[in-house]
């Protein structure tokens, strides 16, 4: 596929990007605020999650918004809102069909399992928080793993960093 789709998460310093299913992701701060606004909007597409969806509660102005969702029975009121139970593929063949060239991930865990199962994640860029949960949800559900290689940090305020990998592989992990 030649359209880019980058997932784009913040994580605490453990390694979780909730606390449990509907936490609101009002932690992160500002900065990485702003530069998921900058690269949502740059790519003019995201695709998240039923529950990522409804944390946030309404579409994300001037981007196309992708919610999965295995619900038959939501139905968007808003033109830049499309509810799917479409495969990540099929998604990313229609996007391309309309002429996009990058998409954004925002998850939840396992909306990124699909989507790393499949191969389909060229790039990560994951914003550590100085936060530790303790416990909570991961970026993946358990079975996925890969091999990355760091392209860059970027420094985006005084606490945090952004990472910004490409994905080399993915590869189901054993036991």
């Amino acid at each position: 596929m030649a359209i880019k789709t980058i997932l784009l998460m913040a994580q605490t310093l453990d390694g979780k990007i909730a606390r449990h299913a509907d936490h609101f992701p009002d932690w992160t701060g500002k900065a990485d605020k702003q530069l998921f606004v900058r690269l949502t909007r740059r790519a003019g597409a995201i695709i998240m999650g039923s529950k990522t969806y409804d944390t946030i509660g309404k579409p994300l102005p001037g981007r196309r918004n992708i919610v999965m969702t295995r619900n038959p029975s939501r139905v968007s009121q808003w033109e830049n809102l499309i509810y799917t139970s479409q495969s990540p593929q099929v998604i990313l063949e229609g996007l391309e069909d309309e002429g996009f060239n990058e998409v954004v991930l925002a998850g939840g865990a396992r909306i990124n399992t699909l989507f790393a199962e499949n191969g389909l994640i060229d790039e990560v860029m994951v914003t550590i928080t100085p936060m530790i949960f303790g416990s909570g949800i991961a970026m993946f559900e358990k079975g996925v793993g890969g091999r990355l290689s760091l392209l860059r940090v970027i420094p985006i305020d005084p606490e945090r960093v952004c990472l910004h990998y490409r994905f080399i592989d993915t590869t189901q992990e054993t036991g």
